[in-house]
């Protein structure tokens, strides 16, 4: 759809409906359903969730894990002198290559390639130690880390659980467990697939005796969730490429229900994307499985071809995943159900409150 701004997928949000915690019961959240047929709104409970659900459908999740990808860091080589500097924060967004990561460093205007950033546990001790070889816009720096037993083991010692720079406060103990999806496995995002943050075993058990098919895929999030768009039209929108894993029998499950009509229910925007990156790669042929990456941009006027059902979060105004929400319902239907959300005091965002665009 041309002709679309950026501006055009704004709305007014209290700062006060920003969740700043988790529900202090994981599924005890409010549920927004959103009828793509027509213009019906109803308040409901996500408890109510797997009631939605028909015998037959197919429930995609992503099961991709959170690793712990903030760090704090002393500059300790600056131009070649020996000299130690202030602490800088360092978010690990992406493995570029064994031993290499891209990340966000702050302030990043300080940090010049050839430093030398060394990582400490809690007792001040050098866990990890990196260079910084290459330099980015926007604060973005290419690490290559000196070689340790186990890189992932360090990090989950170091690290701290990258939460969203709305929620103002820093992590916390709980937030190992909570920013994390009950069925989260595979190691590699630098930040939480919400939507799956409502589910817990019980559900996924409810849900599965209903006679829905359960399948998951994994797109592990990376820089695109935590950069602004920084152009004004929707056609110039460009967004980083992440990895993404379509299991062989995740590919037969959704095959076998496109060919039986039954209904794909998506968890979250991101197993949006997966899908719907596979069904282009395959074009009019089955899918296949596959490991790969995508920077797939889906705005009003994209032609979905596997997903029709979504439950989702709701999303920042002006970013990407609201425009990927307003095209599988509607610019207009998803904006009015953002405004319904605000007046019945939802809350939003990687902690909040979610919807069901069915």
């Amino acid at each position: 759809m041309s002709g679309l701004r950026v501006a055009d997928f704004d709305f007014e949000l209290p700062q006060e409906l920003i969740a700043q915690q988790p529900p202090a019961v994981r599924g005890s959240s409010r549920m927004l359903v959103v009828e793509r047929a027509g213009n019906g709104l109803r308040d409901a409970q996500f408890a109510d969730f797997p009631a939605l659900l028909n015998p037959g459908d197919l429930l995609v999740l992503n099961d991709s894990r959170v690793i712990p990808a903030r760090l704090y860091a002393r500059r300790t080589v600056v131009r070649d002198r020996q000299e130690p500097m202030g602490q800088v924060e360092v978010l690990l967004t992406e493995p570029a290559a064994p031993g290499e990561w891209r990340a966000l460093v702050r302030p990043g205007r300080k940090v010049a390639v050839g430093e030398r950033l060394a990582f400490s546990d809690r007792a001040g001790r050098t866990a990890l130690e990196a260079e910084v070889i290459e330099r980015g816009e926007y604060g973005e720096r290419l690490l290559r880390f000196v070689q340790v037993d186990d890189f992932f083991a360090t990090l989950e010692r170091i690290g701290h659980m990258p939460l969203p720079p709305y929620i103002h406060r820093d992590d916390a103990d709980a937030d190992r467990e909570r920013y994390q999806t009950v069925f989260a496995q595979d190691r590699g995002s630098v930040a939480a697939p919400t939507a799956g943050l409502h589910f817990t075993p019980e559900v996924l058990d409810q849900i599965r005796a209903r006679g829905v098919e359960v399948a998951r895929v994994t797109l592990h999030v990376g820089l695109g969730t935590f950069a602004p768009l920084r152009v004004e039209c929707v056609e110039e929108v460009r967004l980083h490429q992440e990895r993404y894993t379509l299991p062989a029998a995740t590919a037969e499950a959704v095959n076998c229900a496109r060919a039986e009509r039954r209904r794909i229910v998506a968890v979250g925007t991101t197993v949006v994307r997966t899908l719907e990156s596979a069904a282009l790669v395959a074009g009019t042929g089955p899918l296949k499985p596959a490991t790969g990456m995508t920077s797939i941009f889906i705005s009003p006027g994209f032609n979905f071809r596997l997903v029709s059902g979504l439950l989702t979060n709701f999303h920042l105004p002006q970013s990407s995943l609201l425009m990927l929400v307003s095209a599988f319902a509607g610019r207009e239907r998803v904006l009015g159900a953002y405004r319904h959300a605000v007046s019945r005091g939802y809350h939003f965002f990687s902690y909040g409150d979610c919807m069901f665009l069915g």
